[in-house]
C-alpha cells in the first residue's frame, strides 16, 4: 500500500516529531480553554484523572501535593504527545484537517474511554449528560488545536 505522504524515512519521522509537538501544544490550549473558559462556567474542580493514570501504569506513589501536581501536568503533557502522534499518522496516511480530527478524535477518545474504564479509573456510563459533554468538548478543543498548530504551523510538507 503507498502512503499519501511520499517524503523519506527522514522526514517522516521529522513530520512525526512536530506532530508530537503540535499535540503537546494542543493540550497546553486545552488547559487554557479549561481554565479560562469551562471550569468558571462549569464550576468543576481541577481534575487529576491524568496523573491518576500515570499511577495506575508506573511504579510512581506522588508524596504530597506538589508532587501529585507535576505527575499530573507531566501526564497531561504526556496523553497530548499521543494525540499529536495520532494526529501525525493521519497525516501520513493524507488526511488534514476535518478528516484528519474526526479519525484522531475518534481513534483515541475511544482508547481513552476504554481504558480508564479497564483500568477502574472511571464509570463513563455513570457519567451525567454534562460530564460526557465537558470531556468530550475539552477533548474536542485539544484535538482541533492539534490539527490547526500542525496543518498551520508545523508541517513539513507545508509550502514555505
Amino acid at each position: 500500500m503507498k502512503h499519501a505522504y511520499q517524503g523519506d524515512n527522514a522526514s517522516l519521522t521529522q513530520m512525526l516529531g512536530r506532530a508530537v509537538l503540535a499535540g503537546i501544544a494542543g493540550s497546553v490550549v486545552m488547559t487554557a480553554f479549561q481554565k479560562l473558559v469551562e471550569m468558571p462556567i462549569t464550576k468543576r474542580e481541577d481534575s487529576y484523572a491524568p496523573a491518576q493514570l500515570a499511577q495506575r501504569l508506573l511504579p510512581i506513589e506522588p508524596k504530597n501535593d506538589k508532587e501529585r501536581w507535576r505527575l499530573n501536568y507531566a501526564a497531561h503533557t504526556s496523553l497530548g504527545a499521543m494525540w499529536g502522534a495520532a494526529y501525525g499518522v493521519a497525516a501520513y496516511k493524507g488526511l488534514r484537517g476535518m478528516p484528519a480530527i474526526a479519525v484522531t478524535f475518534a481513534a483515541i477518545y475511544t482508547s481513552d474511554v476504554v481504558n480508564i474504564t479497564l483500568l477502574g479509573l472511571a464509570k463513563p456510563w455513570k457519567w451525567s449528560r454534562q460530564e460526557w459533554v465537558i470531556d468530550l468538548v475539552d477533548k474536542f478543543v485539544q484535538v482541533l488545536a492539534t490539527s490547526v498548530i500542525f496543518d498551520h504551523l508545523l508541517d513539513p510538507e507545508r509550502p514555505s
